[in-house]
């Protein structure tokens, strides 16, 4: 091989092995530094992206930084446009083949499951703060869909199928509305879903907090079986009811950032036994073959000089949070917050259980890599060994996903006074110092306020 033919190799490779993530490096390090209206800039500077492979993670990348701006109908608008994306998607047959001679990438973003949840919670929540409650409720039963839909394909316990955390968001805003009843059956799936669910996978039991929402609303729905039976499953046989003068604060605290998608190779021995060709893993003992029965029997060798092959598959690398605890006081007293939502082992555990099928597709893909390469090899060896060089340099993971969510979503739930209230929510660093925060909140009676807070700090991806 010539100088010029391996130089030409390693550009193509290069260039093959930016990961989505560095290929927008620019908007990813002026969102987590919280450049917001740069980041902002950054998308609207290529508005192509929302007509191209990418218009899915556009859509909600815009609506997040949109959001945590406050310009939540904007945010909105671009929430429902990836709601609607996810609704309308169908594959594309000619893009689904040609993915198999170069590699997925190329093929339309779909989003994962829990993508397509959180951008629900997210929409529901812009719904909230702009005091549109029966829009918020719309976006409850989208969400009771998707939860159908996901329990509908995934019959195994082993898989993630239920989300407690949307449940618990559902009760919320049922609450908001008063529907105390339907609060009740949303908090009772998701105390269900924590304590099966929740606990084998993620070592996720529920929140005290949703326990106590769960016998309050019992007592308030009128249901004295459910009640008593809750009390004694929580140990809480003392719990009375007591109506609060003031109203409420729900304070949602998304914490860090989510992980990211990278890939790593596996190699794979070449082993030729007759008409079959089988590539062997010995480290992740896996063996796949496929056959040569349609070769030239004297032009079978031309394989021996394979012994190594490299298959790409994608992979999470987590960004680890900064902040590892967080509370909020006034009043003369304090209130921590529980974890609702591990998100970032919600996204490991989603790829980790369709990872069959990424292996399946990725082998399938080198073996008919290697078909056409071999039969060219038959008319021109030298055009078959540059499409060799081509396929090696195009054989990579897809590494897309949503890397804008938080790594956790914790909650809490604060008692206040009919009017003016100052709260100081403290987070606490790994030094020992705290980063306060202070806010006003004015509360009518009976009203249950909701607040955001996002802390972007986190570790970068290493690769």
């Amino acid at each position: 091989m010539s100088r010029a033919l391996v130089a030409l190799t390693l550009v193509l490779v290069m260039q093959a092995c930016a990961t989505y993530y560095q290929s927008n490096l620019a908007f990813n390090q002026q969102f987590e530094s919280g450049q917001l209206e740069q980041a902002l800039s950054t998308l609207k500077a290529d508005p192509r992206e929302a007509r191209g492979r990418q218009a899915f993670l556009y859509f909600v990348n815009k609506g997040l930084v949109l959001s945590m701006m406050g310009r939540y109908e904007e945010s909105n608008d671009f929430f429902e446009r990836a709601y609607l994306f996810g609704e309308d998607y169908r594959k594309n047959i000619t893009l689904e083949a040609a993915s198999f001679l170069t590699n997925p990438a190329i093929t339309p973003y779909k989003g994962e499951d829990h993508e397509h949840l959180l951008l629900l919670y997210y929409k529901a929540l812009n719904f909230i703060k702009l005091n549109k409650t029966e829009e918020a409720l719309v976006e409850c039963r989208r969400l009771n869909i998707r939860l159908q839909q996901l329990a509908d394909r995934y019959r195994s316990e082993t898989k993630f199928q239920r989300d407690a955390f949307i449940h618990t968001l559902m009760g919320l805003i049922y609450e908001t509305d008063k529907d105390y009843n339907n609060a009740f059956i949303a908090y009772r799936n998701a105390y269900d879903i924590y304590q099966t669910d929740y606990r084998q996978l993620f070592d996720l039991s529920a929140p005290v907090q949703l326990k106590k929402d769960l016998l309050r609303t019992a007592h308030l729905s009128g249901l004295t079986e459910e009640l008593d039976y809750f009390k004694t499953e929580f140990d809480m046989v003392d719990y009375v009811y007591r109506p609060s003068e003031g109203g409420e604060l729900v304070m949602l605290w998304h914490n860090g950032l989510s992980p990211v998608k990278a890939e790593w190779g596996v190699n794979f021995m070449i082993d030729r036994r007759g008409d079959m060709v089988y590539f062997n893993s010995q480290g992740m003992n896996v063996s796949f073959p496929f056959s040569l029965r349609d070769y030239d029997e004297n032009d079978r060798s031309s394989l021996s000089s394979l012994e190594v092959l490299r298959v790409a598959f994608p992979r999470y690398i987590e960004r680890p949070e900064y902040y590892q605890q967080a509370e909020v006081t006034g009043h003369g007293q304090q209130w921590g917050f529980e974890l609702l939502q591990d998100v970032n082992k919600i996204a490991f555990k989603s790829l980790q259980q369709r990872m069959d099928m990424e292996f399946s597709k990725a082998l399938i893909r080198v073996a008919f890599k290697k078909v056409t390469e071999h039969q060219l090899k038959k008319e021109n060896r030298a055009l078959g060994s540059v499409l060799g060089i081509i396929h090696a340099a195009t054989e990579k993971a897809d590494t897309r996903n949503w890397q804008t969510l938080p790594h956790s979503i914790h909650y809490v739930r604060v008692p206040l006074q009919v009017g003016q209230n100052e709260l100081t929510l403290r987070l606490m660093e790994p030094n020992g110092k705290t980063d306060d925060h202070v806010f006003t909140y004015h509360v009518k009676p009976g009203q249950l306020l909701f607040h955001t807070f996002t802390s972007l700090e986190s570790s970068y991806p290493r690769y």
